[in-house]
């Protein structure tokens, strides 16, 4: 990926300079926008530059191992005691990256003390490592650096994090069952076709009789499958491969993103649980004193799915070409009369952070509801699917069974 030299300022007028590995020039300034700079130059960077290790730069690290939301929380409610007991920023950060159990959070941690030694502040040096500290995470730092309010923030943020862990390992639990029923159907089936129903084929082809239709399809299935299951296991491989490859591309994870909201039983709360986190990032970025349109720029990348992100940003729009936020909200055609009664209310009232908060309530309450009830309305679908397996099976190895009895007789 290229790298670029950029020149920015803070909003207070200091300058700044570094280096960004971005795709565009473009893309370069909407990052430094987001993280609070205004470009003042960006122009493509040396190789050598590429290669430099630069404590001020906002350069995008490579880290050996994924930082979870435990290591996240756990970090949070660390900063918020510290913050709150008035121990200083360098000998808490030291005492975290001495004490994290997680390699990556140890290295993001390290980098982030070395950019406070050089003169920036906590939210910039957290800035420098989007893949660690999401863009939600480093404003609402910023914020709470600005008011003075600091440990504050850190403890919306923990507990913002344990309410997505929380719906996390709900949706997570509710789908255990449904996916270990299909493995075992699928492993099954494959059982069948490739050891017991060849055993069959045999008893069948001795009886020198027509075999009825669905005994005949059972049989070339069977046949194909024991001929080709080389080719076939080897084409799974590859299209799974080739999937996931795509789903790591901008335009398979917006499909995806797109697709799963609309999943039988499961896209229903899905649906509600992002727009319960869209809501509380929401209320807990503009409540902190982030102006209306940035907090809704910064949740659209925060709340993980891509179709419901490009759908705040028509949103956001919206509201920079001077339409209010319920005509906004209602105009994306995914909230509730009930939600958007409550952001009329809001805005009358000056008060859309709280009633964004009673937003995210409504929907945690129907996700906690419907995750309740998922077992018991994926049993019907189910027991139909595996009733159609069990009776094609029944009809293809017992009707030959019967139509010789009969003739027997």
């Amino acid at each position: 990926m290229p790298q670029f030299s950029y020149t920015a300022r803070h909003p207070g007028g200091e300058q700044v300079s570094g280096d960004l590995e971005m795709a565009t020039a473009e893309a370069v300034a909407s990052q430094l926008a987001e993280n609070g700079l205004i470009p003042i130059s960006i122009k493509p960077g040396s190789q050598s530059a590429a290669k430099e290790k630069k404590s001020l730069s906002f350069e995008f690290k490579r880290l050996d191992k994924k930082v979870g939301l435990d290591d996240l929380i756990l970090f949070c409610r660390q900063m918020f005691a510290l913050t709150r007991a008035g121990v200083p920023m360098m000998r808490s950060l030291h005492g975290l990256i001495e004490s994290s159990q997680n390699p990556a959070l140890s290295k993001a941690l390290r980098g982030v003390a070395e950019n406070l030694e050089a003169g920036r502040d906590l939210s910039g040096a957290m800035a420098a490592y989007p893949t660690v500290f999401s863009n939600l995470m480093t404003r609402m730092v910023q914020v709470g650096e600005s008011s003075g309010n600091l440990e504050e923030s850190f403890e919306q943020l923990a507990n913002y994090l344990e309410f997505e862990k929380l719906t996390r390992e709900r949706i997570k639990a509710a789908m255990r069952y449904p996916t270990f029923v299909i493995v075992a159907i699928s492993v099954a089936m494959a059982i069948l076709s490739l050891f017991v129903i060849p055993t069959f084929e045999k008893v069948f082809a001795g009886m020198g009789a027509e075999l009825p239709l669905p005994t005949r399809i059972i049989m070339g299935i069977s046949k194909f499958s024991v001929e080709f299951w080389p080719h076939i296991l080897v084409a799974l491989i590859l299209v799974f491969i080739a999937g996931r490859k795509y789903l790591q591309t901008e335009n398979g994870a917006y499909r995806w993103d797109c697709y799963k909201l609309r999943l039988p039983v499961v896209g229903s709360i899905l649906m509600r649980a992002t727009l319960a986190r869209f809501a509380r990032s929401f209320a807990m970025g503009f409540g902190s004193g982030v102006p209306l349109v940035q907090a809704l720029g910064y949740t659209a990348r925060a709340i993980d799915n891509r179709f419901l992100g490009k759908k705040l940003d028509e949103m956001r729009n919206l509201l920079e070409r001077g339409e209010t936020l319920t005509r906004s909200a209602a105009s994306l055609e995914i909230f509730t009369p009930l939600v958007l009664q409550m952001l009329a209310v809001g805005e009358e009232t000056g008060s859309v952070d709280s009633m964004l908060l009673e937003v995210a309530g409504f929907y945690e309450r129907e996700v906690e509801y419907e995750l309740k009830n998922l077992t018991s309305a994926i049993e019907p679908i189910l027991i139909v699917i595996i009733g159609g397996m069990v009776l094609v099976l029944a009809l293809g190895v017992f009707l030959p069974m019967w139509n010789m009895s009969s003739i027997m007789r």
